[in-house]
């Protein structure tokens, strides 16, 4: 398997490409594989410095690659506000975390400019890498947690297919039919008629399934909730916990519903492969990750 060195950069594949591909799961080799274009654009792009100065401020490795254009009455360019958004969503931090991470780097804003911008810019990114992810796998699993938000108890509906990727989620303030099926509907605008849906023994679930005719040909497993089998949807409500801790509760059902699918997509994006994978793949799909969310940045601001 060949690479060839982009400025000193990470790696970027030349030959091999399809041999790449074949070890990825389904979803992620269609990611690969349509990403392959960024990655060679950027290739020819010469590498900077560790830090370089730019209008006073110390600008983040790794983020060359992004324009420098200001977007509209802002006071930083695109690169700082895409980094510090990147910090946010991608490790569980709060504002005041990334609000440091970034003085350290001589960049000094407050941390209600960056919940001002979290808050502008986390609906565009999310529309822009929602239609730029694969198709997902045929096997749905669904659960439902509880989310207190200023007090008040609300679910957390979600569905994740068989490799993890989140593929919708729902804040509503019922756990009745009505709300599973305001659920099921958006998970059906979104993606296609899956073969087998994983749920626990929510009696709603079951019933909006009798009602919807394009479900009726799904298989239906129920799981109980006590085996611990449904590991995997399980595990996707890990973050939402420890983003909730970071926050010291949510505030705001609009805010957190947007925060959550932000933090839901960048968690796609990033989704590494297993780690029995060697080494180098596993860089290479962080790049193709990084490359991709820059497209996106530009895109969407």
């Amino acid at each position: 398997m060949n690479t060839a060195t982009c400025g000193g950069a990470a790696g970027v594949w030349q030959n091999g490409d399809r041999a790449v591909a074949a070890n990825l799961n389904p979803g992620r080799r269609r990611w690969f594989l349509t990403s392959l274009h960024v990655m060679e654009k950027a290739a020819g792009t010469r590498r900077r410095d560790l830090t370089e100065r730019r209008s006073g401020n110390l600008m983040p490795v790794g983020w060359w690659a992004v324009t420098d254009r200001k977007p509209y009455r802002h006071r930083f360019p695109l690169s700082v506000i895409g980094y510090a958004l990147w910090l946010y969503h991608r490790f569980l931090l709060s504002q005041r975390d990334v609000q440091e991470l970034l003085h350290e780097r001589g960049i000094r804003v407050s941390h209600e400019t960056l919940r001002q911008r979290n808050i502008k810019f986390a609906p565009l990114l999310t529309e822009e890498l929602r239609h730029r992810e694969p198709r997902w796998g045929s096997r749905w699993h669904l659960d439902e947690r509880c989310v207190q938000i200023a007090g008040v108890k609300h679910w957390l509906w979600r569905a994740v297919d068989e490799h993890g990727n989140v593929l919708v989620h729902l804040l509503q303030e019922h756990r009745d039919t009505e709300a599973a099926k305001s659920f099921f509907v958006r998970l059906l605008g979104q993606h296609n008629v899956p073969k087998v849906i994983h749920t626990d023994k929510l009696w709603s679930y079951g019933a909006v399934l009798r009602e919807l005719p394009v479900l009726h040909v799904v298989e239906h497993i129920r799981v109980v909730s006590t085996a611990r089998c449904n590991t995997i949807v399980e595990q996707s409500h890990r973050p939402t916990r420890q983003q909730e801790r970071a926050q010291l509760g949510f505030k705001r059902r609009q805010r957190t519903q947007e925060l959550l699918a932000l933090h839901a997509r960048v968690s796609n994006l990033h989704r590494h492969t297993r780690t029995t994978t060697p080494a180098a793949l596993r860089r290479s799909d962080q790049t193709t990750a990084l490359l991709l969310w820059q497209e996106v940045l530009q895109q969407a601001v």
